[in-house]
This record gives C-alpha cells, structure tokens and sequence, in this order.
C-alpha cells in the first residue's frame, strides 16, 4: 500500500507559491490605496485654498515622490529584517541536522504524527524527505520557510513605490484636467470610484465582506478630502 501523496493536483499552483502572489497583488491593491488618499487629501486641501494650477501641481507631485520613497523605504527595511531573521532561523536548522542528524528526523515525525499521520506513516513520509532533501523538508515543516524562494527587499521596496505612485497619478490627474470650478467635485468623485474599486478587489483577495470593505474605504476617503479641504479652504481665507 502506497502512502500519501504530500503534493497538490496535477496542474494545481503549489499553495505556497499562490499564497505569496496573493499577499504581492494585496500589498499592491494597498500601496495603490495609500497613494489615492494620500494624494487626494493632498491636492484637494491645497485646492481648498489655492486655484493655481501650478501651486496644485507641485504639491501633488511632492506628495507623490515623497509618499513613493518613504513606502519604499519602509518596505525594503521591513523586508530585510524579515529576511535576515528567516536567514538567521535556516542557518541555525542547517546547524542542527549537522550536529544531530536522527533527533532532527525525531522532529519530523513527530510534526507528521501532529498533522494526523500514523507514527508509521510520518516516519515514512520523514525518512523519504529527509533523502531527498533533509534542510528544505525542515525549513518547510519546522519554519513555514522555503530556502529558494525568501522575500527579496528590493523586488518589494519597488513594488511598494510602483503601486503607491500608480494610485497617486490619479487625484493628481482628476484635479487638474477639470475646469477649475469643477475640479474638487470632480476629484471627489473620481477618488471615491478608484477606492470602491481597490475596496472591491482586497475583499475579494482577502475573501472578506464586499460591502465592508467598500464602504469602509468610501467613509474614511471621503472624510480625509472633506478635512483637508475644508483646512484648506480656511487657511487660504486666512492667508488672502
């Protein structure tokens, strides 16, 4: 009698690689967001006091460079810490299985036992990894690690700037295009069409309330923009 066959369905995604490009296009859908509100409640609170076009124009793009570098910076230092502890945790399961090669293959049986294998089944199943490949089988089961595939910072410090700027060009766009008299309007209203939608698509990856999701997003845009604005408005009352 063979025993269980660990690996998904002929043509499946391997879970843990589908896992980790969901959570990349859910950090993308987020970044996007932040470039939205960030820069929406930016240009319209400077178009709350100003209509000049160039003074407008100048702060969303400070806003925007601004915003991309510190997403990136922060991305790739948050990126790096979680790559060196995963380093920091391989280096000392590779030091482990060199200094007691049998109470490691204990370990693994007894993670398959935990999983609900029979004793016989997870030495089996331990014993076969461990030849083919005893440190990726351990970093897999003890750590949820695959050595080939840990986070790269700088792949994810531009992925963060990338989603961040491409959510930022549109208030940028959508306040300047239109006549002055109609610009917030407009802006308000194109903003809160990208939020229900970037709302719509991180419900569906994080298979969450739909309508949660939307209208969470909706409330907070839409007070940002009120509250800059309205700042906005007064402080350029103030200053004229």
């Amino acid at each position: 009698m063979e025993g269980p066959v660990l690996t998904g369905h002929p043509g499946e995604p391997h879970r843990g690689g589908l896992a980790g490009r969901l959570n990349w296009l859910r950090a993308g859908v987020l970044g996007a967001n932040d470039g939205i509100v960030s820069t929406a409640g930016l240009v319209v609170g400077v178009a709350g006091a100003t209509t000049a076009t160039a003074a407008i124009l100048t702060a969303g793009v400070a806003g925007l460079v601004a915003g991309a570098v510190s997403m990136a910076l922060g991305e790739y230092v948050s990126v790096s810490s979680q790559r060196d502890t995963e380093r920091a945790l391989l280096g000392k399961e590779r030091a482990e299985l060199v200094a007691d090669p049998q109470a490691e293959l204990d370990e693994l049986t007894g993670i398959y036992v935990g999983k609900g294998l029979s004793e016989a089944t997870a030495r089996q199943v331990a014993v076969e990894l461990t030849a083919n490949d005893a440190f990726a089988a351990h970093a897999e089961a003890e750590l949820g690690i695959d050595p080939g595939e840990l986070s790269d910072p700088w792949q994810a410090a531009g992925a963060s700037a990338l989603a961040f700027t491409l959510g930022s060009v549109l208030p940028l766009v959508a306040i300047l295009l239109p006549p002055a008299g109609v610009r917030v309007p407009v802006a308000f209203a194109v903003v809160l069409a990208a939020l229900a939608l970037t709302g719509a698509v991180s419900a569906y990856l994080g298979s969450a309330s739909l309508t949660r999701a939307v209208v969470r997003l909706l409330v907070g845009g839409a007070l940002a923009m009120a509250v800059t604005f309205g700042i906005g408005h007064l402080v350029g009352a103030a200053v004229g």
